[in-house]
């Protein structure tokens, strides 16, 4: 699973021209779900991004999380993001699951979200969807599911 997170003072995904989830301030995700994943991985990502310190607090750029600053996640599936363009110019999308795994496993990770407390709007899974951003920083932040279990390998933690 590879969630792309973007702090944002204000995100909306519209399908079809009408608003399917809006936040003010918080984090954008983009979740794509990889041929393998299961509702643990979905947990473990949603539980990194809701303890992520990506918000000031006093004279600290990085101190807050998304509950701490009031804010929101807006989630947005996007199998794109397993896109594998190592070889010509057309990408391989065979590393991402189909949409009947999937599916399940970004409402799992949206509901993993909503339970630690953060509010959640939605997009629409498998549609066409238009998503409006103004990023603040711009801060983003790739989280992928393999390089959290490498590094829960070697912590001690």
């Amino acid at each position: 699973m590879r969630v792309v997170l973007q702090r944002v003072s204000e995100a909306s995904v519209l399908v079809d021209g009408a608003v399917t989830g809006e936040i003010g301030t918080g984090l954008l995700a983009l979740v794509g779900v990889a041929d393998g994943d299961d509702a643990e991985t979905a947990r473990r990502l949603a539980a990194k991004t809701v303890a992520l310190r990506l918000f000031p607090r006093g004279d600290r750029a990085f101190d807050a999380t998304v509950a701490e600053a009031g804010g929101a996640v807006l989630c947005v599936s996007q199998f794109t993001l397993l896109g594998d363009v190592r070889r010509g110019n057309r990408p391989s999308w065979s590393a991402a699951a189909g949409p009947e795994a999937a599916a399940p496993l970004v409402e799992a990770y949206a509901a993993a979200v909503a339970a630690a407390g953060v509010p959640v709007a939605n997009g629409v899974f498998g549609a066409h969807m238009e998503v409006r951003l103004v990023n603040d920083g711009p801060v983003t932040l790739v989280l992928d599911s393999g390089d959290l279990a490498r590094s829960r390998r070697g912590s001690a933690d």
